[in-house]
């Protein structure tokens, strides 16, 4: 039997590829409220945790409105997103191994509904957790520990699949797998892993190769 029951991903970085919209979203957010001007070396930081999380490290205190404002400018930057090459394809064979999938992201669920669905691939996951599903968010584990309460998961026959360092922190301290997704990822050579994947379809050739 495969080693693993639950393959879990993040959005960001790893199923789609949502960096420029996110960084020149927040850039213009930055310019236009807060005559703010940041290269996007400086803003690489936010990709990964929540708006909520990420806007008190840039010094702002309204963050709801920040967060609002942020998710407005977004919109101009939606023709730069798109599914990663590869994708696809591996949730639809892991669908035909009858693997379970899940997401887990740092998204909300209206971020969600307005950045992911429209790309049609949302029928393969069984299970999603967004940011305000949960209290505490990405590095912290409760994201992936309140996924496998309601998959009734275990940690021993999950796997979860991500491009940053929160999301290997997270799958640390709640006691999964960690897979790196390397197509997504700005600095793999800091984030540790169980597995390094090049490209999606490595996730299939490890993950079928692994038995339990």
């Amino acid at each position: 039997m495969p080693r693993y029951e639950h393959v879990i991903f993040d959005v960001d970085g790893t199923l789609i590829d949502t960096e420029k919209a996110v960084i020149y979203s927040l850039q213009k957010m930055l310019k236009e409220d807060y005559n703010r001007e940041l290269e996007a070396s400086e803003l690489y930081f936010v990709l990964g945790i929540p708006g909520a999380v990420a806007l008190p490290q840039l010094g702002i205190k309204d963050i709801s409105h920040a967060n609002e404002r942020w998710n407005f400018f977004m919109k101009d930057f939606y023709h730069t997103m798109s599914v990663f090459d590869g994708i696809t394809d591996l949730l639809i064979a892991l669908h035909k191994q009858r693997m379970l999938q899940g997401i887990v992201t740092s998204k909300t669920n209206v971020e969600f509904d307005e950045d992911f669905v429209q790309f049609g691939i949302t029928k393969y996951f069984s299970h999603i957790i967004c940011a305000d599903d949960t209290e505490k968010h990405k590095p912290n584990p409760e994201p992936l520990l309140q996924y496998m309460k309601i998959s009734n998961a275990s940690p021993e026959t999950s796997v979860y699949i991500g491009d940053t360092i929160y999301d290997y922190e997270c799958a640390r301290d709640a006691g999964i797998d960690f897979g790196l997704a390397l197509w997504g990822c700005k600095q793999h050579n800091h984030i540790p892993a169980k597995y390094k994947f090049e490209t999606p379809q490595d996730v299939l050739r490890v993950l079928n190769k692994l038995e339990r």
